[in-house]
């Protein structure tokens, strides 16, 4: 058993700190059985962290705080997805809080979603999804959702530069090419600002 749970831990911590994942995440790579007992066995002995009712996390710790952090909250709602094969999209305010742009204490972080109205407790955040039609589903990558719909939140008027350098801080510069080409086909105003986003040095100088 510790095999498999040590096999089982190496997959998890590939996808890094802050991860969050349900036994499906793992199914087809190890018998139902054997999942359920090494991700009790690791719970128990603090290598990954129960956050909700079958879900759990890789978590960060804070050298500076010198704690464990809370759940990204981000990972959590589209473990959910995935968990549930529902198609999510997270909504503009919580994209606000979850790119720091908002001071704001949320109450709960909403998304909408193509599958039933549902909300979770997760650690003391709630957790929503709503049906909704979705519009912009057809981005690659959770990054380019969070700028876009933060964006639409904002409104054009409220662009500027201070702003984009946030933003900037928020997001993994290995991930601005990606998240180019995946926006390639937002209205107008949005892909400039997207552009301002992870084009700093091209934007200033044209």
């Amino acid at each position: 058993m510790k095999n498999i749970s040590e096999s089982i831990l190496y997959f998890i911590a590939g996808h890094g700190r802050a991860w969050a994942f349900s036994s499906s995440d793992l199914a087809g790579r190890f018998a139902r059985q054997q999942i359920d007992n090494a991700l009790s066995d690791l719970a128990e002995a603090g290598k990954i962290r129960r956050v909700a009712r079958g879900l759990y996390d890789y978590p960060r710790f804070s050298d500076l705080l010198q704690k464990t952090l809370s759940p990204d909250i981000d990972q959590v709602a589209y473990a959910y997805a995935r968990k549930f094969n529902w198609r999510i999209e997270v909504s503009g305010d919580s994209a606000l809080n979850l790119l720091g742009l908002s001071t704001q204490i949320p109450s709960q972080y909403v998304y909408l979603s193509d599958g039933p109205s549902k909300s979770y407790d997760v650690m003391g955040v709630q957790l929503s999804f709503k049906k909704a039609t979705l519009k912009d589903i057809g981005f690659k990558h959770r990054e380019s959702t969070l700028i876009v719909q933060a964006l639409k939140a904002l409104g054009k008027e409220h662009l500027s530069a201070e702003l984009f350098a946030k933003i900037r801080e928020q997001v993994d510069a290995k991930n601005y090419s990606k998240i180019l080409r995946d926006t390639q086909g937002s209205t107008g105003w949005i892909y400039e600002a997207v552009k301002a986003i992870c084009n700093p040095i091209e934007t200033a100088n044209s």
